[in-house]
């Protein structure tokens, strides 16, 4: 084993960190104010790769269905909170049970269908392969979300006026907001275009470098990362669609209305939000029901007068 790869332990994790220090140095000398956030996020590192490590050691051993599922979803939901609350300047009412729902939905449906299919993993839950494609597809999804809900925020406030106009007009929510959701989709999937675009010639990614770096066979490695790729596209794509959609579905409501006092500085929590969203969609689905029986009251009343 020790030919294969070198055998690594926390002084080598010293070592290169200490590579940080270039970062930290050029951002005090420049006053880019990245001093904190840069050593909060590499302790975050450590600590979080180091409880994954131990979780992932049991769950290997294990190699139960239950459990898999299990810490997909907690890695499904920090990933959420994350999109929310620490890349979001924004927020509006429910944004959270939307970017949980749309990570889960779209990493969900591909990772499964990718790890069963295009894998050809069976069971498809297999620890040792849908564990590592959750987590790939979550690194990207997440980070595309984000973009996505920072663009259709900031046009949605900038544009109010000409979306009010749009209403005012007799233009469906859908004519009003249609060139902010397609250019907040078009600008998240930017980068995994990119990044597909110069993968192999210009950039080895790390799944395919860490197979390598394994002894695993070129050809396998070059298949595995294809597929990957293909299915993080996916995914992105899908998940961005499904949180622009939500956002704007929530802004300009069902009766065409732009609801402004929905977008809020990005200061709410988890709670606050489920409970937002739950309010929510208790008032649409009474307010449907009301429009439905008024307008079937309507219906008899006219009916004799018709006859």
């Amino acid at each position: 084993m020790g030919d294969l790869y070198p055998t690594l332990s926390w002084y080598n994790v010293i070592i290169a960190s200490c590579f940080l220090l270039v970062n930290v140095c050029i951002s005090y000398r420049l006053g880019l104010k990245l001093g904190k956030p840069l050593i909060i996020a590499a302790i975050r590192c450590i600590v979080q790769l180091t409880i994954m490590g131990m979780i992932l050691q049991d769950v290997f051993k294990a190699r139960r269905c239950v459990l898999v599922m299990l810490l997909t979803f907690v890695m499904i939901f920090l990933s959420a909170c994350e999109t929310v609350y620490n890349k979001s300047q924004w927020m509006y009412k429910g944004i959270f049970p939307s970017a949980f729902f749309s990570t889960l939905f779209s990493t969900m449906i591909i990772g499964i269908l990718g790890c069963r299919y295009a894998i050809q993993q069976q069971p498809f839950w297999a620890p040792e392969y849908f564990i590592p494609t959750i987590g790939l597809l979550l690194g990207f999804t997440s980070g595309a979300m984000a973009v996505a809900l920072h663009s259709c925020l900031h046009h949605i406030r900038v544009n109010m006026g000409q979306i009010e106009t749009y209403l005012a007009f007799g233009g469906t929510r859908w004519e009003a907001v249609q060139r902010i959701a397609k250019d907040s989709i078009r600008l998240a999937m930017l980068p995994t275009i990119n990044q597909m675009s110069i993968t192999g010639s210009i950039v080895i990614p790390g799944a395919m470098a860490g197979q390598v770096i394994l002894g695993v066979s070129i050809q396998h490695a070059v298949m595995y990362q294809q597929i990957i790729t293909f299915l993080i596209s996916s995914a992105t794509c899908i998940g961005v669609v499904v949180v622009v959609m939500f956002c704007l579905h929530t802004i300009v409501d069902s009766e065409h209305r732009i609801r402004q006092e929905r977008i809020q500085k990005g200061t709410r929590n988890v709670i606050q939000n489920v409970k937002d969203s739950i309010i929510h969609f208790s008032k649409n689905l009474i307010y449907s029901k009301k429009s439905k029986w008024q307008s079937s009251s309507k219906e008899d009343e006219c009916q004799p007068l018709l006859a």
